[in-house]
């Protein structure tokens, strides 16, 4: 198993009062493969000083402008030697040592193209404080159309298959994650599995769920990512799930175990 290299992009900017929890986190993985990325957008915070106090701990490191997230994503991917990739944000954090070597354990044991798991929010002022659970475990590829997607921060994937489907769409302001998981996982149909266990903690107030602005932004790209990749759907069937995801926070069933 120890022949497998896990290549991890963490993009940031302007995350100083975050991003060493990350990187940690990183490190204290008990699997001995991994490549680590971290992609900057140029901070002026102090984040870049940060990053450089890690020297050659860090495998790879570029602080430049970018055209956004995604480009940073795509910027970090292109770089990976690893033949798994994965992303994780730098405000977010694994939730335990072995989450990377029990995703190595299940490449190679189910020889799948990707994997992924569960993801949970926590409140920023103390990360052991759970408010909300993401579950992936009733996740089916036919919950596409409903703007149900697994969690992003799980999600790990052959990187080969970037050079063959495509990367991140870099004009998506913020449901690029949703379109390529669509496209990798619905319409180029590449083996997955799912691993019933929260990958990352994940602090409260993301980008995709700050504002009713950002909502409403994200639902016009689910939109958009189902037509162009030839899903029917509609704003129905879209904004229906904000009913359903009422029960991540009570805890009696997930949104798409209803769909089941």
């Amino acid at each position: 198993m120890a022949n497998l290299v896990i290549s991890i992009v963490t993009v940031s900017y302007n995350s100083f009062r975050t991003i060493r929890d990350t990187i940690e986190s990183v490190f204290n993985q008990d699997y001995p493969r991994i490549e680590y990325i971290i992609i900057d957008g140029g901070s002026s915070d102090g984040t870049v000083e940060l990053i450089k106090s890690y020297g050659n701990r860090i495998d790879k490191f570029i602080s430049e402008p970018d055209l956004g997230i995604y480009d940073a994503i795509n910027k970090g991917i292109r770089l990976c030697t690893g033949e798994i990739v994965g992303i994780l944000n730098s405000d977010d954090i694994f939730c335990n040592a072995k989450v990377i070597s029990r995703i190595a354990r299940e490449f190679i044991e189910s020889n799948i193209d990707s994997l992924y798991g569960d993801a949970q929010f926590v409140d920023p002022a103390n990360l052991s404080r759970i408010k909300r659970y993401y579950s992936s475990k009733y996740f089916r590829n036919s919950r596409f159309r409903y703007g149900f997607m697994p969690a992003h921060p799980s999600f790990y994937v052959k990187t080969l298959l970037f050079e063959k489907f495509g990367y991140y769409k870099i004009d998506y302001k913020i449901a690029a994650d949703f379109e390529l998981m669509m496209r990798f996982l619905l319409i180029n149909n590449i083996s997955s599995k799912y691993l019933d266990f929260p990958f990352v903690s994940m602090r409260t107030g993301g980008v995709s769920n700050r504002t009713l602005c950002s909502k409403y932004i994200l639902n016009i790209e689910i939109r958009r990512a189902c037509r162009e990749n030839g899903i029917s759907t509609n704003y129905f069937n879209i904004y229906s799930k904000y009913f359903l995801k009422i029960f991540e926070f009570i805890g009696i069933m997930t949104p798409a175990r209803i769909f089941k």
